[in-house]
């Protein structure tokens, strides 16, 4: 027999859920309360640590004082003046109505696997780096001359083989520790032992022979042979503090297979510099209160949040919890129509004088063997077959311009005679023929001498939707002559795999640029081994000898002719089809202040950070 609740019941579940309610929020109140202790710790330690490290400054002055030392031959300090290198962020903090405080809150379209230094390789983790890892030099966005960051002067040798750097007083590292010369010497040799998974960097950095300090604000660069762009390469090293890295050396393993080891002297910090994970969804970096710059940072805090799908991404920019979009041609003359949009948003369109290239790279090497695209009039029918101008037009609504190589048309390394292959299908089929394909058994499918069907997969990334229909799109041109283009959506960290093991067929993806380009990277034959940029298999001898000489070639006028020699013999060769550079159309939010357009694009992410936003436009309180 059923019993019914009756009113003494319904007052007792009713008090126990009181109960269990008011557990609840006191638990919840408790573990804010334990996160608050523990923040207020953390920062309690580092202030101690601080003065301890000010008491040992002073013990060292008072020992100095006593035993004589002239004070005034000690390093000049740049105290009273603005660095140059910060003099466009000093120029912002005097705006009328700059302010510090509040978040500056943006996107990835991708889910990073790794922010640890040299494991990460994207363009992505590298943006993160950068607010928290600093270099000696960082190129002026309106002179694009070089400035000291971390250095103060430099000094070349008249063979261009030994560069001296002069670093600044008083550098220090987010956790305290001082940055000095040892650092920059360790980051060479860290990078450089085979132990470290850096291939890609060890390449980069081969032409330094030795990075010694000399002192304790000295470090001297000793190059083996001249390089066209020494200055960038030593000025450009990203200083990692020794006493956090060094350990690493040791098990060598916990630092290749890490996600999260970063710590640098930058004006932004990791909450946890040991322990940041993919899982987590978010990048959020903190102020460094110990940020050594003579200009702060404005913003307390740089989120990311990663959001894969464009529509999402818009979604969530319209709702105001992201600060900038960067939208898609399709949507765009829609969005700059969008009155409530514009009343929130600023747009920028403009193609940076870096834009990056996207292409298709065919493999010519797979599991040992070389494919289809080892042959050389293969390559060159493939981008006879793409109809990159219709691309352009149809997908990207003219916001963009087809790409013949890494360099663009208005470089000097750029060879003026060379013109963008146009879509002809009649000249591919030739050159198709001349390799040994043709419709054997008429089937509507061209077949090479073996009888096998010439069928292909082409990776993509999964979350682009304009890639997707550039795919479809060549699907439907490759069919027309009897190829079957199989696309594979991928997810980021699938495809980086992929990529480091060769295994695929095609895939399509961008690099970014330079104001000066090098091929070594991608097409040097000595990057195909140890998971190096070349990781399409390409080789060509003529083109090794045109790259290793013009980056040997420390004149301009010199060097120029040779990389135009090495662009043609790409353009011949075809191991990618270059297939746009594209235009920037971007939208940011009105509140974010001091907003301009420089010479490398957008200040947005320069650093020193010359943006922020307005006391009465802050949204974030902590």
């Amino acid at each position: 027999m059923q019993r019914r609740l009756n009113g003494r019941d319904i007052l007792y579940f009713g008090g126990l859920a009181v109960v269990l309610i008011t557990i609840i929020l006191a638990m919840y109140m408790v573990d804010r309360q334990w996160q608050k202790m523990a923040q207020m710790e953390q920062l309690m330690r580092e202030q101690a640590a601080d003065i301890r490290n000010i008491g040992m400054q002073l013990r060292t002055l008072g020992r100095r004082v006593e035993s004589g030392v002239n004070l005034s031959s000690q390093p000049e300090t740049d105290e009273g003046s603005v660095p140059a290198a910060f003099e466009r962020a000093h120029q912002a903090s005097q705006k009328e109505d700059y302010a510090e405080g509040d978040w500056l809150v943006r996107a990835f379209g991708v889910n990073l696997k790794s922010l640890t230094p040299f494991i990460s390789e994207d363009v992505y983790a590298s943006t993160v780096q950068g607010y928290i890892l600093e270099s000696l030099l960082v190129r002026n966005a309106d002179s694009l001359e070089w400035e000291g960051l971390l250095a103060r002067e430099w000094e070349v040798s008249a063979d261009g083989l030994t560069f001296v750097f002069k670093l600044r007083d008083g550098l220090r590292f987010s956790d305290g520790k001082p940055l000095t010369a040892e650092d920059v010497a360790f980051t060479f040799s860290f990078i450089m032992n085979p132990a470290i998974q850096a291939p890609r960097e060890r390449a980069y950095y081969a032409k330094i022979e030795t990075v010694e300090a000399l002192d304790r604000l000295t470090v001297r660069f000793q190059f083996a042979e001249p390089y066209f762009n020494a200055l960038a390469l030593a000025g450009g090293i990203s200083v990692m503090p020794k006493h956090f890295y060094e350990p690493y050396l040791q098990e060598p393993n916990s630092y290749n297979q890490s996600k999260g080891l970063l710590l640098g002297s930058g004006p932004y910090r990791l909450e946890d510099p040991r322990n940041w994970s993919p899982d987590k969804g978010i990048i959020e970096l903190q102020r460094n209160p110990r940020y050594w710059g003579p200009v702060q940072p404005a913003y307390n805090r740089l989120l990311w949040r990663i959001i894969e799908n464009d529509s999402a991404r818009l979604t969530t920019f319209r709702n105001g919890e992201i600060d900038t979009y960067v939208s898609r041609p399709r949507e765009y003359k829609q969005l700059v129509e969008d009155t409530d949009l514009t009343k929130k948003a600023e747009h920028w369109e403009y193609m940076s004088p870096i834009a990056g290239y996207s292409y298709i790279g065919w493999n010519q090497q797979r599991s040992d063997e070389p494919t289809r695209f080892a042959d050389t009039k293969v390559r060159q029918a493939m981008t006879y077959l793409i109809d990159r101008e219709r691309i352009n037009e149809e997908i990207y609504l003219g916001y963009a311009d087809v790409a013949m190589s890494p360099f663009t048309a208005t470089s000097k390394q750029h060879n003026p005679d060379l013109l963008p292959r146009a879509y002809d299908q009649h000249r591919a089929m030739a050159l198709l023929n001349e390799a040994g394909y043709a419709d054997r058994d008429g089937d509507g499918i061209l077949e090479d001498e073996s009888g096998a069907p010439f069928e292909f997969d082409l990776v993509y990334f999964q979350g682009n939707e304009d890639t997707s229909r550039m795919v479809l799109f060549l699907k439907d041109l490759m069919a027309r002559v009897g190829i079957l283009l199989q696309p594979k959506p991928t997810e980021w960290s699938v495809m980086i795999d992929l990529m480091k093991k060769r295994d695929f067929d095609a895939i399509t993806l961008g690099w970014t640029s330079g104001l000066e380009t090098d091929l070594y990277q991608m097409f040097h034959s000595s990057q195909i081994a140890d998971a190096g940029n070349n990781f399409i298999g390409y080789r060509n001898e003529k083109l090794d000898q045109l790259i290793d000489e013009a980056r040997a070639t420390v004149d301009e006028e010199t060097r120029m002719p040779l990389w135009q020699a090495a662009e043609r013999e790409l353009y011949n060769d075809q191991p990618y089809t270059f297939l746009k550079r594209s235009k920037s159309l971007v939208f940011i939010d009105r509140r974010i202040g001091n907003i301009v357009q420089t010479k490398l694009g957008l200040n947005l992410n320069s650093l020193p950070v010359e943006t922020y936003v307005p006391a009465d436009q802050h949204r974030y309180n902590q």
